[in-house]
């Protein structure tokens, strides 16, 4: 692994170590503010020199909104809460998501989450050099669009991940690249449901000839704190 991966894979620790300590700070009554507040901390404390983007952190049916902003919004029992954050080290960007369950899930919140996962992980087996990058969105769109939720999916499944958060290539319906070896890329499908809930998985995954080495090691099985 080249010196700029070998950053890349710290910033995505930082990333997984700061996941296990916030899971220790949400309960129903706290603010997605105060939540991405001590994301924010943690990375920074923790030897991160940046962020490498303004924390994501929705909960409810905030969820809906993939780049949505933290609010005062109080996060109640029976709630998703999408977190997305990643810190910067050595100038090379992190990039993580997780959704977990508060206090409760209905049946609905637990298909949707199931289907992401299963997308996720389906785009994930399809990444290694030489698969075309639209490839890699069909594996995960399908599974959702199976499921009955492809009018949800509102994105694509995936970028380049460097100096910046969002570089080449672009893994999404409409991408002509192709990955190559050594490539940093997300993997990140969700499912965004107006006025009632969002989620999205994300990974780093660094591209091989043979598949990928995935840099972040956070649980993806649905978490009901």
């Amino acid at each position: 692994m080249n010196s700029n991966l070998l950053y890349i894979a710290k910033a995505a620790a930082l990333g997984d170590s700061c996941f296990d300590y916030i899971l220790g700070e949400i309960r129903p009554g706290v603010t997605e503010r105060s939540v991405a507040d001590k994301i924010d901390a943690f990375l920074l404390s923790h030897g991160g020199e940046s962020l490498a983007f303004p924390t994501i952190c929705v909960s409810g049916a905030r969820g809906c909104l993939p780049h949505g902003e933290p609010t005062d919004k109080v996060i109640e029992a029976g709630d998703f809460l999408t977190m997305d954050f990643g810190a910067v080290i050595g100038g090379f960007c992190g990039d993580m998501t997780r959704t977990v369950a508060i206090g409760r899930v209905t049946e609905e919140q637990r298909r949707v989450y199931e289907t992401v996962l299963a997308a996720q992980e389906a785009a994930i087996r399809t990444i290694s050099a030489g698969v075309r990058c639209a490839d890699v969105d069909k594996a995960a769109r399908d599974i959702i669009t199976d499921a009955g939720y492809g009018e949800y999916y509102i994105h694509g499944t995936g970028h380049g991940v460097g100096r910046e958060v969002h570089e080449p290539p672009t893994l999404n319906a409409k991408s002509e690249e192709t990955l190559s070896a050594d490539m940093a890329v997300t993997a990140e499908p969700g499912i965004y449901i107006e006025d009632s809930m969002g989620v999205r998985i994300e990974d780093l995954l660094i591209v091989t000839d043979t598949g990928i080495i995935n840099l972040v090691s956070s649980e993806k099985r649905l978490l009901i704190l």
